[in-house]
This record gives structure tokens, sequence and C-alpha cells, in this order.
């Protein structure tokens, strides 16, 4: 983890606040559009927020919070308690979400769902590319980043406070690489008409499995070997045998538990699309009746 003092704290929309993370002990660990981070709360919370400052600027990290109504003590700790001057931890960057070079770009935004697309259309314009961003809110007093966005691209922005529009009608061209981050519905019409897109997802995908399993996974670098019942994660198994991996949503979204699998194949039921070889405890089990994890 990375030591950081809380420099600023800013409103930049209704209910949305931004955090400038300034590097307690020098510079911190670098990182590129489309990457997140885990902040570990005072209250032994652990959350993800997307980066959303400049990635050339290894002295701070930026990243915005909404107030989730439905909070389950997160973003009411930030709201309501983080002040300047707090000493937090963070972990490296990570990066499920990464700008491919492409010589067009579309990005959509829902919400919140901004975040990543910031420095993604700095960093699609700094390479000269044809890039624009479509971002959508319930209004603009919720829409985060919009004036400042506005300013700095004019026209490359399209800003919709009042409703999504027909995603149909954007136009772009055979090798645009599209970019969507924002509510399950918008990512649903993206998925519809895009066949060059990159989706990041707050939420999990609601699907469907089959009944969970009891099955058996081995600890490589030790030989133990543990047992997982059908009503138990993965996870849980492993914290609860003294072998403990860091996590943060248990949904399979954040990748903040990605383990190596040495032997077996696992049942993936993450968001991410976990590469050959990796896996995520929190929510994915086995297909195979053993696996041999690298714990």
């Amino acid at each position: 983890m990375q030591k950081t003092m809380l420099d600023r704290v800013e409103r930049v929309a209704d209910d949305v606040v931004s955090l400038v993370l300034r590097g307690d002990e020098g510079l911190l660990e670098p990182w590129e559009p489309g990457a997140h981070i885990d902040l570990a709360l005072p209250n032994w919370l652990t959350r993800q927020y997307s980066l959303c400052g400049d990635p050339g600027d290894l002295s701070a990290y930026r990243i915005a919070v909404r107030l989730d109504p439905l909070s389950r003590g997160g973003s009411e700790y930030v709201h309501w308690y983080l002040r300047p001057g707090r000493t937090l931890e963070v972990s490296s960057p990570r990066n499920h979400f990464p700008l491919v070079p492409a010589p067009e770009y579309l990005f959509l935004a829902g919400g919140i769902g901004i975040t990543p697309m910031v420095p993604m259309l700095r960093a699609a314009v700094s390479a000269g590319a044809a890039a624009s961003l479509v971002y959508v809110g319930r209004s603009a007093s919720t829409m985060p980043f919009a004036a400042e966005l506005r300013a700095t691209y004019g026209e490359r922005v399209r800003l919709f406070d009042h409703g999504r529009p027909d995603l149909a009608t954007l136009a772009v061209g055979p090798e645009a690489e599209v970019y969507c981050c924002g509510p399950a519905s918008m990512l649903s019409a993206a998925e519809a008409i895009f066949p060059r897109l990159h989706t990041e997802r707050f939420q999990p995908t609601q699907r469907v499995f089959g009944p969970d399993t009891a099955f058996e996974v081995v600890c490589g670098r030790s030989g133990q070997t543990l047992q997982v019942p059908a009503d138990e994660s993965l996870l849980d198994v492993l914290n609860h045998a003294g072998r403990p991996v860091p996590s943060g949503c248990r949904e399979g979204v954040c990748g903040s538990c990605e383990l190596s699998v040495l032997d077996g194949e696992p049942e993936h039921r993450d968001d991410i699309g976990a590469p050959a070889g990796r896996m995520y405890p929190c929510v994915s089990r086995a297909r195979s009746p053993r696996l041999v994890l690298d714990v």
C-alpha cells in the first residue's frame, strides 16, 4: 500500500466530491488511463475508485466519489468525515479498462462513469486521435467535470443533462474504439450497437449460474488442503484458514482479490474477464473437483 495525505476535498457536483491524495513519501506509482485504486478508509472499509487526474503528475492521485443513497459505509464516510490532512493508504493502480491505440475513439459516460473517461479523453486528444465524448446525466448539477471538459475540449464534448440520446445515431468509423462506463442500461444499449466496445461496470451483471457445489483447494506454497463448501465463497474459506487475500467489492468487478491458478479449472463468474491462469475468488468457483492456487 502507498501512504498519501488528503490534500483537497472539493465539491464538483451534487453529491459528488473530488479528492486529491498527495504522496506522503514521495512520488506515487505510475498509472495509465482507465486505472483505479483501492482506498483504505479509517472505518476499516476498502473501496475502489477510478483515477481521474493527470497520469503525468505522480505527486498526487485524484478520484471522485458520489454519495450513494444505499451506501454500505464507504461513500458516506468519504462525504461526511474525511477532511484535508488525513493520512490514507491506497493500493497500487490496477487497470482492467485500458485505452488501446486507435485512430478514433468514442467515449460514452453516464453519471459518475465520467471518472475514467477524463484521462482517456486527454490521452486520446494528445495522441492526435479523433476523439469525442458523449456525457449523460440526470441534470447539469449532477454531472462532475462537465463544465471543465466542455471548456477544454469544446465541440468534442456533447452533454445530455435530461436523458440518454439514441446511441444508434452516433456515427463512428470502422476502426473506432468505443469506451462506455455508466449505469447498466447504458452499457446494455451500447453492447447492442458497437462491435468494438470496452466497458467498465460498477455493479455486476445479472447472470445465472449452475448450483454451487463443493470443491477442494490446495494452497500451493504450503501444501495445505482446504474444503470449499457449496454455501461458502473461496475467498472466505481462504481468509478463515489464515490465508488472507486482499479484497474490495466482493462482487467480481474490482479485481482486488486476483489469484494465480496453478492447476485445475476455475469457473469464472467475474465481470472483469479473468486472464488465463488467474481467478477472482470472491465470486468464482471451480469446474474441476480441485484447484491449486499460488497462496
